[in-house]
């Protein structure tokens, strides 16, 4: 995985001590209902699409192109579904960080899915009952964001 920039010149300075990064996630259905998802080639798990917010970058536009990096699918954001606090995640190389996740739903618009960077190992399609395993939060965005009217619960 290319660790940003921006991140690298922060851990010049701090090491490996916890570092608080904006996050963002795709929910992405297509016309099917069918789900996008990656297979991270750094633990090999199933997860949502997601990335780094770069610095000055707004989220939504900043999803849209971690999409795009990582599947070579077009996206369209729909609506935020959920923001989130993830972490801590300790990385291989005993980084520390904590995640503020903006997590989207988004419409497919084209492109045919497939792993388009090294952070992937699979990018797939699934239907909701034929999901594969994923940590609990995911399923939770996935399902959720299915069926959800545009406002996030944390502000109902």
């Amino acid at each position: 995985m290319p660790i940003p920039e921006f991140v690298q010149d922060l851990r010049s300075k701090i090491g490996h001590d916890p570092l608080w990064l904006p996050g963002a996630a795709a929910v992405v259905y297509d016309d099917d209902g069918r789900v996008l998802l990656g297979r991270r080639a750094d633990t090999g798990q199933w997860t949502l699409i997601t990335g780094m917010i770069e610095p000055g970058e707004e989220p939504a536009p900043a999803i849209v192109r971690e999409v795009e990096e990582e599947t070579g699918v077009s996206v369209e954001v729909e609506h935020l579904v959920s923001v989130d606090v993830v972490g801590p995640v300790i990385f291989p190389n005993s980084d520390v960080c904590r995640f503020l996740s903006l997590v989207f739903r988004c419409r497919y618009l084209s492109g045919e899915a497939r792993v388009n960077d090294d952070e992937s190992m699979d990018v797939r399609w699934f239907s909701l009952d034929d999901l594969p395993e994923l940590n609990p939060l995911h399923r939770k965005h996935a399902e959720n964001a299915r069926y959800s009217t545009g406002v996030p619960d944390f502000v109902r």
